[in-house]
C-alpha cells in the first residue's frame, strides 16, 4: 500500500471517530450522559472502531481505484428522552456529525490557502486536498435523509407533524432492519447519488480553497 493511501485511511478513520464524538459531545451538552458513560467521548480510537466500515471498507474501495473513499465509526449512543431540548434535540445531535466534518474541511482549506506563506510542501497540500473532499462528502452523505443516516433525524424536524410522524414510523423500521437498510443506501447511492454527490463535493471543495 502507498504512503498517500495508508494516510488517506488514518486521515478517514480520525475524520468519522471526530464525526461520531461530536455527536456525543452535542448529545452530553443537551443532557443526555449516555455516550460519555459509555466511554464514547474519548479520543481513543479503539473504542470508536469498526473493523468492517473503519477499516476493511475503505481498504477495499482503495484498492478497487474506487474515486470515493467512504468508511464509518461505530454509532454514539444516546437517549433522546434525556434532551432537554425534546422539539430539536435528535436533530441538534445529528448535525454535530456532519458539522464537524465541515469543521475540518474549513481548517485544511484554511492551510491550503496559506501554504506559500506557510511554507507547506506540494505533498502536504495534496493530502490536505484529498482530507477536504473527504471531509465534504462524509458530510454531504450523512446529510442524505435515509435511515440510519444524520439527515433522516433532521427531515422530521423539518415537516408538518401527520408527515414526520409517518417519516419516524418510517425511520424505527429501517433502523430495525439494519442490513436491508445498508443495502438500500449502497443501491441508492450507486445508481442515483453517486454523480451528483461527487460533483457537490467538488464544487463545494473548489469553492473552499478557492480554485
Amino acid at each position: 500500500m502507498e504512503p498517500t493511501q495508508i494516510a488517506m485511511i488514518v486521515a478517514l478513520i480520525i475524520s468519522v471517530i471526530i464525526h461520531e464524538m461530536a455527536h456525543g459531545y452535542a448529545a452530553n451538552w443537551l443532557g443526555d450522559p449516555t455516550a460519555r458513560l459509555a466511554g464514547r467521548l474519548s479520543p481513543n480510537p479503539l473504542v470508536h472502531l469498526d473493523p468492517m466500515m473503519s477499516v476493511i471498507l475503505p481498504g477495499l474501495l482503495l484498492f478497487s481505484g474506487s474515486p470515493i473513499l467512504f468508511g464509518a465509526a461505530k454509532p454514539v449512543p444516546y437517549n433522546p428522552y434525556n434532551f432537554t431540548n425534546q422539539r430539536w434535540g435528535e436533530a441538534i445531535v445529528a448535525v454535530a456529525g456532519p458539522a464537524s466534518n465541515i469543521a475540518i474541511a474549513v481548517i485544511f482549506s484554511v492551510l491550503v490557502r496559506s501554504a506559500d506563506v506557510l511554507g507547506l510542501s506540494d505533498s502536504f497540500v495534496q493530502l490536505s486536498f484529498m482530507i477536504i473532499l473527504l471531509n465534504i462528502f462524509l458530510a454531504c452523505f450523512n446529510l442524505v435523509p435515509f435511515p440510519p443516516l444524520d439527515g433522516s433525524k433532521i427531515l422530521p424536524k423539518l415537516l408538518p407533524f401527520s408527515l414526520a410522524m409517518k417519516y419516524d414510523d418510517f425511520r424505527r423500521k429501517m433502523e430495525q432492519n439494519a442490513g436491508l437498510s445498508f443495502m438500500i443506501i449502497i443501491l441508492i447511492f450507486v445508481f442515483v447519488l453517486s454523480r451528483p454527490l461527487y460533483e457537490l463535493t467538488f464544487w463545494l471543495t473548489t469553492s473552499l480553497i478557492g480554485i
